[in-house]
């Protein structure tokens, strides 16, 4: 939705004009207006904004009736609930803006409202002499902090802005909350994030939970579509939204994306066969493999990340998003963590029971804000597009993270495969044949990666791409450049020095968390590196 940048402190002019300069590494993400809250001695906050909720009146930064102000980027999808609440005790709103009621919340109940949210967000906050900063419980709207060398707080959605600044600076934790009065603390709690979970014996309102996700997201005052890979995922999304949409009476058809090599890669296919399947507007963009390769370094600018299976998701998406950006659409939902949530990588085969194979789902969505939802943010975003990703609704997590996961695990390779495939639960949900969502074929499709369904080659040019401009000697001495995950690859060793020529030193390379799939013997992240991808059942024989 928006770039924010704040600065608490002993803030002066000085400060101030540093920090102007800094949110102008925001502006692809805020491209339709800039606002900026100055209070001398306490803070400044900085906005960036993509209009999507009332786009004439919801500028920001935002003010309250007590002489609060507020910077928010996300959805809060419950504000209209919330605004009745306020209004009811004597506030009075001047916009129609989702962010609105984060202000008016702020002033009456500090930091204690943020528990009350049903969103995804980013914001910081100031009142007098005291300042609040939240970021939603996964992480899905990105969120750094660092402190400058005289000792001033910074807050901001991307990176990049704090580099030239900050004397040290970190990811900001999901589903935490700091004040200027209390520090940092944990706002978000859920039994399953520390493993002590009564499991639920059956996904009774799966569906249903899903279904709610989904429309919640079509909240939108500007064009809205979907990304549609044509696998289980964004088919299910696209599915959905497309029978919301037409509910509701709204006369366009939804507008549905997808980007492949050439026609013939595997998403493009599928996706094909959805969309007309659903009756969507359905737009097709092709992804020159050279022209990827040239993208790499505005990729790992745009998502801060070297990580293996970014890079590579980031590049077809970032593509994407500017055909997108170009039809005049906005805003996009997406198919992001399902796959963590229900183990559906076909690794997850391999867990050694049912309690790693949970603590493996938990750990992965606890990372997703390194690695899918960021991709999923920074590729869009790069574009003034927005990205919204329903199978992390806290609703639905609540449900799906407490199913036993002996119900979600696909059966052992020995036991053969046939009877349970990855996320066998996910699909029998969707699976009434007196309504059907989605074509069979693409109902009971394996999994594919992103980075492997726009077609093989992609991941094959870039491995040749690194072995050509990385030297045998170059990648010996890794360890030695980089003692901070070292490459053991030519294809991550070229991600890492591109990632460390635009973002220098330790604190940004921590930054990162690289992904590798357990249980297998190939570390690639690539889904035809599992020999239960169907390539590598197909060579075996």
């Amino acid at each position: 939705m928006c770039g924010i940048l704040a600065v608490f402190g002993a803030v002066d002019d000085a400060i101030l004009s540093q920090a102007m300069t800094a949110s102008e590494r925001l502006s692809h993400r805020g491209p339709d207006g800039h606002g900026v809250h100055y209070q001398r001695g306490v803070g400044a906050l900085l906005h960036r904004r993509l209009s999507i909720m009332d786009p004439e009146a919801g500028r920001q930064p935002l003010f309250g009736r007590d002489g609060g102000a507020l910077v928010h980027n996300g959805e809060i999808y419950n504000h209209a609930a919330l605004r009745a609440g306020l209004q009811a005790a004597g506030r009075v709103f001047r916009s129609g803006s989702d962010s609105e009621v984060l202000v008016h919340l702020y002033e009456a109940r500090g930091d204690a409202f943020v528990s009350e949210l049903d969103g995804v967000f980013a914001f910081a906050a100031m009142r007098d002499d005291d300042w609040l900063v939240a970021r939603d419980p996964i992480g899905v709207k990105p969120l750094y902090y660092g402190r400058d060398p005289a000792g001033n707080l910074w807050f901001s959605s991307e990176l990049k802005a704090l580099v030239d600044h900050c004397a040290w600076f970190k990811v900001f934790p999901p589903g935490h909350v700091y004040t200027g009065r209390g520090g940092l603390r944990r706002w978000y709690e859920r039994t399953w994030l520390g493993g002590q979970v009564d499991y639920r014996g059956d996904a009774a309102g799966l569906r249903e939970r899903f279904e709610a996700a989904v429309d919640k997201r079509l909240m939108s005052d500007v064009p809205l579509g979907v990304l549609l890979s044509g696998g289980l995922d964004s088919s299910l999304v696209a599915a959905l939204a497309a029978r919301l949409v037409r509910r509701r009476g709204a006369g366009a058809r939804l507008k549905s994306f997808a980007i492949g090599v050439d026609g013939d890669s595997p998403d493009l296919r599928a996706a094909r066969e959805v969309a007309a399947f659903i009756d969507t507007e359905h737009h097709e963009v092709r992804l020159d493999l050279d022209d990827g390769v040239e993208a790499l370094r505005d990729i790992i600018w745009h998502t801060e990340s070297y990580d293996i299976p970014t890079v590579r998701a980031s590049v077809p998406m970032y593509r994407l998003s500017r055909y997108i950006r170009d039809q005049g659409v906005k805003v996009v939902l997406s198919g992001e963590g399902s796959d963590e949530v229900f183990g559906g990588y076909l690794y997850f085969y391999f867990a050694d029971g049912a309690d790693a194979f949970h603590r493996e789902t938990v750990e992965r969505v606890q990372n997703l804000h390194f690695s899918d939802v960021l991709r999923a943010d920074k590729s869009t975003m790069a574009h003034g597009v927005e990205a919204r990703v329903p199978f992390l609704d806290l609703a639905f997590l609540d449900l799906a993270m407490t199913i036993d996961p002996a119900l979600k695990r696909p059966l052992a390779p020995e036991a053969g495969r046939e009877g349970r495939m990855e996320k066998a639960l996910l699909r029998a949900a969707f699976a009434d044949p007196s309504d059907p969502l989605l074509p069979p074929a693409v109902l009971w499709r394996q999994k594919e990666q992103f980075s492997d369904g726009v077609g093989y080659g992609w991941v094959e040019r870039l491995k040749a791409h690194a072995e050509a401009v990385v030297s045998d000697l170059e990648l010996a001495e890794a360890g030695e450049r980089f003692p901070h995950e070292a490459p053991t690859t030519k294809e991550g060793y070229l991600y890492r020095a591109l990632f460390a020529a635009l973002f220098p030193g330790e604190h940004a390379a921590r930054c990162v968390r690289r992904w590798v799939p357990r249980w297998q013997a190939d570390a690639d992240s690539s889904g035809r590196a599992n020999p239960l991808h169907a390539s590598a059942v197909r060579k075996a024989r």
